[in-house]
């Protein structure tokens, strides 16, 4: 019978794989912004040339065992005098309506150039651009609102 804890004692050999595990480690903490540049070049030229768990060991001590991005969310409280503008500067709201907004004036310039230079229809085509999709929009920033809100109705 092998006894394990001597397999990982401070004075154990590093496997080639145990010093690419913790390079690994280093990379993600390093991508994270947990390490600087000048720091993760050192530790991972400490990683490669050291020779024992004991060496590798300290190299990872400071650093969160776990991914703290994977644990969960806890929601926070929104308070009741959020207004519904707070929600529009929300990134996940902001992009679609800009695109939509970008979108909709290029479509808008296409019309009126063609309308003034007399090649085009004076049909408002542009309105089935922005009509259904800027319903669509308005739905789901409703339903953002209302879900920041806690489910109550605005």
């Amino acid at each position: 019978m092998v006894n394990r804890m001597s397999e990982f004692s401070p004075e154990t050999r590093a496997s080639d794989s145990d010093r690419d595990r913790v390079a690994k480690q280093l990379q993600e903490h390093f991508a994270q912004g947990r390490l600087d540049d000048s720091e993760f070049t050192t530790r991972l030229e400490q990683v490669y040339q050291a020779r024992t768990f004991g060496e590798l060991v300290p190299l990872t001590a400071d650093l969160p065992e776990r991914d703290l991005a994977d644990l969960p969310v806890v929601p926070e409280h929104v308070p009741a005098g959020r207004s519904a503008g707070s929600a529009l500067r929300d990134p996940a709201l902001l992009i679609p309506w800009l695109l939509w907004a970008g979108v909709n004036t290029l479509c808008l310039l296409i019309w009126l150039i063609a309308y003034l230079a007399g090649g085009g229809s004076d049909y408002p085509w542009f309105l089935w651009v922005a009509g259904p999709w800027g319903v669509v929009m308005a739905f789901i920033t409703i339903g953002a609102i209302i879900a920041r809100r806690g489910g109550d109705a605005p």
